[in-house]
């Protein structure tokens, strides 16, 4: 089957299209561009860039948008369109008269919901990751494609010039709901393609289908009960629903539909790989095979074995791979009504203890301010733990104001009766991370059902339930005072996040119900 590009403004390139994933591994070894690993799967250097670049991630402000988006300047940057019709003009013709790739697919496994995706790219390896990490269509669909929904034009290689182009810097990534273009240039880090679907969604499904899109992991239970992980990169989304006793529905992006239904946006998993094992993380480990991308991993020396612990390049280590990689998925990548929804926060401060249970105003509050610390090397610059406040888990994805996101999360936990849990994946007041052994237990605890008749503590500071004791876990590592080398210790760090998280909220206090506001800290 071939395809055109004129329509797009592409002209005389030699156009490699839907490749399978074998092509694209000879492609890249012939550019030089990856180099096989041990395992089978294709390893590749991401170039300056191997994080996500917020600062420099735009929306286009037309008619569509202007009225909708929450222009914060920070989060939301508007980007004028005549200067994104400029730049588009530079991108295409730059891609001009290349070898490019070019690849069908979906976003949305729930039929009623699937959309289009094409994507444009200059490198071969760009387009595994889409093959990896979207819908696979099957022939008859493909055949059947016509126009795409959105496109992503990916140009790594294309250097903008802010002063002529509007962007902040050289790359740039940019979103235009009029056009439905994800437009990047400038970085070779290939989680941008997927985070500009995902924030398209995140402006499209709770506008137009009142549906409520989530940065979460989900899996399902052997009676069909899911339950959804929501956290930022780097707080175990990926890795705690990767359960060998449990079917995986997607590991990062779902929606929650009207008549209660969860979903996956993607069709495949972009997982950490800092410090992987197999004894750890036995599903990821063997996912990681032949079709498979790593990004930045080191090898060792004299082999072509991967070096996880060697985080020299960046600690955002990454693999994307196809999602029947992993052996226990749901077929299509739909869930029931979830029965637990798990908030991940790395805690800085490690007062968090590493499960607590939430009223639903704690749940809202806690959404809403979607606390956590940035993980070293999942943006541009973060090298250590950084304490941040990022809206809905996700807020560098959300267009909309988050209250919107929170009301919409608000309304379904009161009509479902779901069970809202606070999990820490962060430290302990030594400054010790929670081990994913007892975060595991704790977790199947809740999804067992082993929590629903306990005696519980209520927490003095952030007033949630914290559960006295669990079969199988030490009574000590429940409360996290213990940890401190003082009470005195853990009283400062307590007030000390406490006030951090009443500072936060007063920007969205003008849009609170009291009910809301009670959810919060209690100093």
């Amino acid at each position: 089957m071939s395809i055109e590009l004129a329509s797009y403004g592409i002209k005389n390139s030699k156009i490699n299209y839907q490749l399978s994933p074998d092509e694209l591994t000879e492609k890249m070894i012939e550019l030089g561009q990856g180099e096989i690993t041990s395992s089978g799967a294709i390893n590749i250097l991401t170039g300056e860039f191997t994080g996500r670049s917020p600062k420099d991630r735009f929306i286009v402000k037309d008619d569509i948008t202007e009225k909708n988006v929450w222009w914060d300047g920070n989060i939301n940057i508007p980007f004028d369109a005549e200067k994104f019709d400029a730049l588009y003009e530079k991108v295409v013709e730059h891609l001009s008269n290349k070898e490019i790739y070019v690849r069908d697919s979906f976003a949305c496994a729930e039929e009623s919901y699937k959309t289009k995706i094409r994507a444009i790219t200059e490198t071969p390896a760009a387009n595994l990751f889409i093959y990896n990490m979207f819908i696979r269509p099957s022939e008859a669909e493909l055949a059947n494609f016509g126009e795409a929904d959105w496109t992503i034009i990916n140009a790594p290689t294309f250097v903008a010039k802010s002063e002529d182009d509007g962007t902040r810097q050289h790359n740039f990534s940019i979103l235009n709901f009029k056009r439905k273009i994800v437009l990047n240039g400038g970085t070779g880090y290939t989680g941008e393609m997927k985070k500009g679907i995902f924030s398209a969604l995140n402006f499209t499904l709770p506008v137009f289908k009142n549906t409520l899109p989530m940065h979460c992991s989900a899996n399902s239970g052997k009676n069909g009960d899911t339950a959804m992980f929501f956290g930022l990169s780097g707080t175990g989304k990926t890795t705690l629903s990767a359960d060998k006793n449990r079917q995986l529905i997607g590991d990062d992006e779902h929606g929650w539909t009207e008549d209660n239904k969860v979903f996956n946006f993607e069709g495949g998993c972009y997982a950490k790989v800092i410090n992987l094992s197999k004894e750890g993380e036995p599903e990821i480990y063997e996912a990681i095979k032949k079709g498979s991308l790593l990004e930045n991993v080191k090898l060792k020396s004299d082999s072509n074995e991967v070096n996880y612990a060697d985080v020299s390049i960046t600690e955002n280590t990454r693999v994307s791979y196809p999602i029947d990689y992993i052996e226990n998925i749901a077929i299509p990548s739909v869930g029931n009504n979830p029965k637990n929804i798990f908030f991940l926060s790395f805690d800085a401060y490690g007062v968090f203890p590493p499960i607590a249970k939430l009223n639903p105003h704690q749940a809202a509050y806690l959404f809403i301010s979607g606390y956590t610390s940035k993980v070293a090397g999942t943006e541009a610059g973060v090298t250590e733990p950084q304490t941040t406040f990022s809206s809905c888990f996700g807020a560098p994805f959300m267009p909309l104001h988050p209250t919107k996101y929170a009301e919409m999360l608000s309304k379904k936990v009161e009509e479902t009766g779901v069970n809202v849990w606070l999990i820490n994946t962060g430290w302990n007041g030594q400054k010790k991370r929670m081990s994913l052994k007892d975060t595991r237990a704790v977790i199947n605890a809740a999804l067992n059902g082993d929590l629903d008749h306990i005696l519980y503590r209520e927490d003095p500071y952030f007033g949630f339930e914290i559960p006295v004791s669990i079969d199988g876990i030490d009574s000590e590592k429940l409360d996290p005072a213990t940890s401190f080398d003082s009470e005195e210790a853990y009283k400062e760090n307590a007030t000390i996040l406490a006030k951090k998280f009443k500072d936060n909220f007063k920007k969205f206090e003008e849009f609170a119900t009291e009910d809301l506001l009670s959810g919060g800290p209690k100093i």
